[in-house]
């Protein structure tokens, strides 16, 4: 409970305290964007660290080198955990947006980070919304900024992390409109770090893996056809290579 109650003590506070360095970020991207953008990602890198060191998380990371250095790219994931956020955007090389729940918008604050780090917020329940978001994020990546979704939509709570549901064939969209490669990363035993005894934050240890880029272009009828599902696979085999690292 200690290390549950500091978490929300940094992660208030800092949300408060930083107040002022919203004002000198927006000042900085008034005069450089790429500046600002830069060190709004670093910022809240330093912070997502903290927070992890304070939960006890040790990670092993396999693949890290798959990932494409001269182009975005799109994360996807599967979801067991608050903390799979954390864990994925401290390795970010470069500007990476999230696609997160329209209802985090209205957090104060909060979304003001969010929205200088290029996230998005996705309304799942109106259509029309939802496919302006996705256009958005689109272009977002074509003017070379990476994106991360969850395209299970919500954080998975089957017992079982292999029994993943079902993906989203729209979050490919952004993908196959904007021509650029998607990475999976399946994520083993984060769910171990709060989920599994809320409110307690106990530490683990969890292993990521950055798997090959997929091509979309490159893939045949079938695969093209059902790239949610293709992608599902990668990440579900690999989720069970790895559960013995565990």
């Amino acid at each position: 409970m200690i290390r549950f109650i500091a978490i929300c003590v940094v992660v208030v506070g800092y949300l408060i305290l930083s107040i002022p360095l919203l004002l000198a970020e927006w000042i900085v991207g008034k005069i450089n964007p790429r500046a600002k953008d830069i060190s709004s990602l670093r910022i809240i890198q330093a912070v997502f660290r903290l927070i992890l060191k304070m939960a006890g998380v040790t990670v092993t990371v396999i693949g890290q080198e798959n990932v494409p250095k001269d182009t975005p790219v799109l994360y996807i994931g599967n979801h067991r955990s608050y903390f799979d956020i954390l864990l994925t955007y401290v390795r970010c090389p470069d500007l990476t947006g999230y696609v997160a729940k329209a209802e985090m918008e209205k957090i104060p604050l909060l979304s003001n980070w969010m929205r200088y780090l290029h996230c998005l917020f996705l309304d799942r329940k109106d259509i029309k919304k939802g496919l302006k978001t996705i256009l958005t994020g689109v272009e977002k990546m074509k003017s070379g900024i990476s994106i991360c979704i969850f395209p299970e939509g919500t954080r998975n709570r089957n017992e079982s992390e292999l029994d993943l549901l079902p993906f989203h064939e729209g979050s490919f969209k952004l993908a196959t409109r904007s021509g650029c490669p998607i990475v999976p990363i399946a994520l083993n035993n984060t769910a171990s770090i709060f989920e599994k005894q809320s409110p307690l934050v106990r530490k683990a240890h969890v292993v990521i893996e950055y798997c090959r880029p997929v091509y979309p272009d490159q893939l045949d009828k079938e695969d093209k056809k059902r790239l949610g599902q293709y992608c599902q696979n990668i990440i579900r085999e690999t989720l069970e290579k790895n559960q013995k690292l565990v």
